[in-house]
């Protein structure tokens, strides 16, 4: 289960008669979408469900009839569809320029610590993580030109779920953008991707960041900004986390692919913004294992990705502090 941290405000009454809204399920969690337009296909929804129908075939691991389920079952001839490659393809991208830090092959480690879609171990010790990581590395796999994927071992597990939700909210916006679309605001748990304007407003879309302290039951931001035809994802490890029931020690969901540990770095939230949902999804998960130091390094290398990090005082872990980068000051309201 995905930490979602970003939920869009509403701040005026809208004319009903002019925006549209629509909302489904989608990849464990609900999607909203608003729009305007009077060009739109009948039946909106309809068409949104077959894009996650899609999306999920290809590469949800909760799925066991997936191809991605099947390929880490050790089936070497499936042929992967278009969007598993695209998704490959920008994984590979992303693991090289976050130098390693974003890495998909973690699916071992992520179902060994209880974030996965199988049964947790019971207990990891340095030699059991050893064990693992034998079987973590973007350089253990290779897609090959006829569509297969070559794995040195079988026990490799894929997990996509750091970006395949992104990248399904991408999917929905290139549909609505076929269909000239050309105002909305896609929001799939807690991750969004913008647009044109809130037409009924005249203005850009206007999202929030929810405040890290804030309660389930009465959430609470601690920002505000505008999204301006771009897309926005968040994680957070200050709430989803287990508990070795033996060694009393707390993993927590992000794991850090280069030493495969499951603890907390320095930076407690990281909210992405990006031109694809896809990127920033990938890029939030990336600067959560990364911290801080290492995060504003490789921001400073990169185009089109802005990012708004919260972070614990070294001396003192109690006390946090927030980040942004330039870029994102400039949207903050």
């Amino acid at each position: 289960i995905l930490l979602f941290l970003v939920c869009i405000l509403c701040f005026a009454c809208i004319d009903e008669t002019k925006k549209k809204v629509i909302s489904g399920q989608a990849f464990g969690t609900r999607y909203t979408i608003q729009y305007y337009s009077d060009r739109a296909p009948q039946d909106v929804r309809l068409s949104v469900d077959s894009v996650v129908y899609a999306v999920n075939k290809s590469m949800s691991t909760y799925l066991p009839q997936s191809d991605i389920s099947k390929i880490n079952a050790g089936d070497s001839t499936i042929v992967i569809d278009m969007m598993f490659r695209e998704v490959y393809m920008l994984s590979q991208k992303l693991s090289q320029q976050s130098e390693g830090y974003f890495d998909p092959t973690i699916g071992v480690l992520r179902n060994a610590y209880g974030f996965g879609d199988t049964q947790a171990l019971e207990h990891i010790d340095e030699e059991v993580l050893d064990s693992l990581m034998q079987y973590v590395g973007w350089d253990k796999v290779h897609l090959q030109d006829d569509g297969l994927i070559k794995k040195q071992s079988p026990e490799i597990y894929f997990d996509f779920n750091a970006i395949a939700k992104g990248y399904g909210i991408d999917r929905i916006a290139s549909y609505l953008d076929k269909n000239q679309i050309s105002d909305y605001l896609i929001e799939l748990g807690g991750e969004l991707r913008a647009k044109g304007l809130n037409v009924s407003k005249s203005q850009a879309w206007i999202v929030g960041i929810e405040a890290i302290d804030s309660p389930l039951e009465n959430r609470t931001y601690s920002a505000t900004l505008n999204l301006d035809n771009r897309a926005m994802a968040a994680s957070g490890n200050y709430r989803k986390t287990r508990l070795d029931s033996l060694t009393g020690k707390r993993y927590v969901h992000t794991i850090n692919p280069l030493t495969g540990s499951a603890e907390r770095s320095d930076v407690l939230s990281a909210v992405v913004l990006a031109t694809t949902c896809a990127e920033a999804d990938a890029w939030a998960t990336a600067f959560m294992a990364m911290g801080l130091e290492r995060s504003k390094k490789v921001l400073s290398n990169l185009e089109d990705i802005e990012a708004y990090l919260i972070y614990t005082d070294v001396e003192d872990a109690s006390k946090q502090h927030i980040y942004y980068t330039t870029g994102f000051e400039k949207v903050l309201n």
